[in-house]
């Protein structure tokens, strides 16, 4: 996929920019190396290529560093509310500010 200087000339009306004519000729030579390096990177065969979740795990084991879900902490809902100048139903009430 190519794109034309009428390309440019739309993307930078629509982003509203206003680049000059050398700035939009470089414009479109930096879009066109964007897309060519997204077309090259297309003809790759991923097939039974497994996603990494971390660049490192390429090169070297890298264990997932999560912790068990589990409840670490108690309901203190009614403490935290204490001060709250009004509730209903454990949930703060607040004044209306959008009519």
């Amino acid at each position: 996929m190519a794109l034309t200087p009428d390309d440019v000339n739309t993307i930078a009306r629509l982003a509203r920019l206003d680049p000059s004519p050398a700035q939009r000729e470089a414009l479109l030579g930096q879009l066109n190396g964007f897309f060519n390096i997204v077309e090259a990177m297309r003809a790759v065969d991923t097939s039974g290529v497994a996603p990494l979740y971390t660049p490192l795990s390429s090169v070297q084991e890298v264990a997932l560093r999560l912790r068990d879900d589990a409840v670490t902490e108690s309901n203190q809902r009614e403490a935290n509310q204490r001060s709250a100048p009004a509730v209903e139903d454990g949930l703060f009430l607040v004044p209306k500010v959008i009519e």
